[in-house]
């Protein structure tokens, strides 16, 4: 993978409180299971207990690498709780092909993953890959760059209509996606910003695998 500068990559405050309120759906405490912050590391995402789970989500920086596609992957916590630098902040591909995760769905809730054009409008399609030989039956990606707190309202939506409204993932994200485009959240309520009934913030993800 190119060399990346962590001070370039932005924050994403939107991810955490994202990741809370999906995993506040989940009414049992058995059932799910979260990393955040400096936790969210290396070991955890490659952590076998992870292949227990039929839903995982991983809400960060997605990396695209067009010299080296194999390269690629997600950003994980770079450095540990004392400032240390992790010796391994990246989540790349070929680590990805080496994990068992026979998940229902994988969500890349990545921004700044605008890889449309690189890969012939196929988003993370090295990635994407990755997950389904990983395991996965489904994976939803995003086509470009996306909004960090526009997601963090259409991944709630998502999630809403899969755990509570017992929706398949795909009629699910076309639900979510047809509230924002109304210019409603996932409660319903007007938009917190307009703006983001715009297809630019919510038309980006798309489901690949299994359609049902």
């Amino acid at each position: 993978m190119r060399n990346i500068n962590k001070d370039k990559l932005d924050p994403l405050p939107g991810t955490k409180d994202e990741g809370e309120a999906i995993l506040g759906l989940v009414n049992s405490p058995g059932e799910k299971l979260s990393a955040f912050d400096f936790d969210a590391n290396y070991n955890f995402a490659t952590s076998k207990q992870l292949s227990q789970y039929r839903y995982l989500l991983f809400a960060t920086h997605g990396i695209f690498d067009p010299v080296n596609p194999a390269s690629s992957g997600i950003v994980l916590s770079l450095v540990d709780r004392k400032g240390k630098p992790q010796t391994r902040g990246f989540l790349r591909l070929n680590d990805i092909f080496n994990l068992d995760l026979p998940a229902e769905l994988i969500v890349l809730s990545a921004c700044e993953s605008g890889l449309g054009d690189d890969v012939q409008g196929e988003g993370l399609v090295g990635l994407t890959r990755g997950f389904m030989y990983a395991g996965a039956a489904r994976v939803t990606v995003s086509l470009w760059n996306v909004n960090d707190q526009s997601t963090k309202e259409l991944m709630i939506g998502f999630y809403k209509q899969i755990l509570e409204q017992k929706k398949s993932p795909a009629a699910a994200l076309n639900v979510a996606q047809r509230q924002m485009w109304q210019g409603k959240d996932f409660q319903g309520k007007d938009l917190k910003n307009p703006e983001w009934k715009h297809p630019r913030y919510w038309a980006a993800f798309t489901l690949q695998g299994e359609w049902r």
